[in-house]
């Protein structure tokens, strides 16, 4: 009798201290293209949802992508986001995907993947940084629109992102090819000082006045211009831009918080986040850049990045 009174109290301890442990901790793994922005924006959903633990891998877009492609069959990811409109695509034909509708926000269809496989966060939308000092000192004119950049008057002022080592150069370049073909970009390049390796490089030769006008995208052209530099953003006619968003990975193991952070990353207090560190977000008044006053252009060919880069330097890099 005595051993049985001992073994209840055992088991009675026992389950005790079992009900006063934690619940298992909740996961969330995430694969991004982009670590400074996906650090302040995991911050603030941790804020929101402390239980859960988020773990995530930082990498560029193209072998993020192929990764996720890679471990379809047995995914490791939960979200993937931070990747552009052209590997969201990507990872969407390849099966990555499983449609989701984030709950809670109603967002702009430009935004939005028609069969809702992903969602769009942000736009990085592509400018000039005109330096008007030197714009000035040559007797230049205030270039408005980007058909003004094959002028000859601008033989030697321009300097852009070089495509085959830059993103940012892929996309301003493959919009021009898609609104104005390659006579235009055959032009354009008469008057091409230097391609630059990066995405800043030929705005930086602009602000340090080494050309009159350099091409990037809009966190470099209002970063120049707070910074004192003597020089205008001027947007074109038409606006080059990237899209940037992210999905919920089919046969995901935690499918719960995927949805959940999705949901987040569709609300205003994202946007919040983002709109201290991007062009402009899916709800107005959020960004550097007010959609209202740009025209973003919408390719009207698919883009084959590899085949632009090998076309590219077939023309200009002889």
């Amino acid at each position: 009798m005595r051993t049985l009174r001992v073994l209840s109290l055992c088991l009675a301890a026992a389950a005790t201290l079992a009900l006063a442990q934690p619940a298992t901790a909740r996961e969330l793994v995430i694969y991004n293209a982009s670590d400074s922005v996906n650090t302040p924006l995991v911050a603030a959903f941790r804020e929101r949802h402390p239980d859960i633990n988020v773990r995530f891998v930082s990498g560029s877009t193209g072998p993020i992508a192929e990764r996720a492609i890679a471990e379809r069959a047995r995914p490791q990811a939960d979200v993937i986001y931070l990747v552009n409109n052209v590997a969201l695509e990507q990872l969407k034909t390849a099966g990555v995907f499983e449609p989701y509708r984030p709950r809670g926000a109603e967002l702009p269809e430009q935004f939005r993947d028609a069969d809702d496989f992903f969602v769009l966060h942000f736009a990085t939308t592509m400018c000039m940084v005109v330096n008007t000092e030197r714009l000035a000192a040559r007797k230049l004119p205030m270039p408005v629109a980007w058909e003004d950049l094959i002028r000859p008057v601008y033989k030697g002022e321009i300097s852009l992102p070089s495509p085959l080592r830059s993103g940012t150069g892929v996309g301003i370049l493959t919009t021009f090819v898609d609104a104005f073909g390659w006579n235009f970009v055959e032009n354009l390049h008469q008057n091409v000082r230097q391609y630059s390796d990066g995405g800043s490089g030929g705005a930086q030769m602009a602000a340090a006045g080494e050309v009159a006008i350099g091409l990037t995208f809009d966190t470099t052209c209002h970063s120049l211009k707070s910074a004192g530099r003597p020089v205008e953003i001027v947007y074109g006619r038409i606006t080059p831009n990237v899209m940037e968003g992210g999905g919920l990975v089919a046969g995901a193991r935690n499918p719960a918080e995927a949805k959940l952070f999705l949901d987040f990353m569709a609300s205003v207090d994202a946007a919040r986040v983002l709109g201290r560190l991007v062009g402009a977000t899916a709800h107005a008044g959020h960004g550097l850049v007010d959609l209202n006053s740009v025209s973003l252009w919408t390719m009207r060919r698919p883009v084959d990045a590899a085949a632009f880069r090998r076309t590219f330097a077939e023309r200009f890099q002889r």
